[in-house]
């Protein structure tokens, strides 16, 4: 396991399957889509297996394969639509994740997420559940490349003033490992989340955690 610098001071978080846990009401929003176009739905291990690069990717994946680009994109928008007005149905932070954030907002860490999720829908999610810890959100917008470019990662540390070796990054997937390595930063996966270890190890993962408390202890 590689050392974390002695000079960390901020933490960076992914949203979707590190923060929290999106899922059923993700594949709620997915099957109403596809319902609504006419397509067969799919399991929530599918659209688990989807996520990780942002949902225009996850859409395309859950339409059947030679689906039209106006078919695409009539479900998309059907899943949009449904997500904004769902986004907060059964989402919830995952287990140890308040006592983390409230940890290191004690110990004068700074924090920022960076997510593939639409603009709107992280910027409601980051409010609803961690306005007290975090007032940086990055999302999918024009003018920044979605992860796996580093970006969002990027402007996230330029708005925390802080420097890529000054920051760790924590994620669950392998779009989070490609994003961090683009960027220069170290990073933390979560095996809580939608990736699992063997996977992960595979893409290269050398510093992995089981629960969110844990990274505590990999901190200076």
């Amino acid at each position: 396991m590689p050392d974390i610098n002695k000079h960390v001071k901020a933490v960076v978080f992914d949203l979707d399957g590190t923060l929290l846990d999106t899922l059923d009401d993700l594949t709620q929003s997915v099957n109403h889509a596809l319902s609504a176009k006419g397509m067969p739905v799919r399991k929530r291990e599918e659209v688990r297996r989807f996520l990780g690069n942002g949902v225009r990717n996850l859409i395309r994946q859950a339409v059947p394969e030679g689906t039209a680009a106006e078919d695409y994109e009539s479900a998309f928008q059907a899943f949009r639509a449904h997500y904004v007005d769902h986004c907060l149905d059964r989402t919830a932070p995952y287990p140890e994740i308040p006592q983390l954030l409230s940890e290191l907002k004690r110990r004068d860490y700074a924090m920022a997420i960076v997510s593939n999720k639409l603009q709107p829908a992280v910027t409601e999610l980051a409010q609803r559940f961690f306005h007290k810890e975090i007032s940086i959100a990055i999302g999918e917008r024009p003018g920044i490349r979605r992860k796996p470019e580093p970006d969002s990662l990027l402007l996230a540390l330029k708005e925390l003033e802080c420097g890529t070796d000054e920051a760790i990054y924590v994620g669950d997937s392998e779009v989070d490992l490609l994003t961090a390595r683009r960027a220069q930063v170290k990073c933390i996966s979560a095996l809580w989340g939608f990736r699992d270890e063997a996977f992960l190890h595979s893409m290269g993962a050398d510093t992995l955690v089981y629960k969110p408390l844990e990274i505590l202890e990999l901190l200076p």
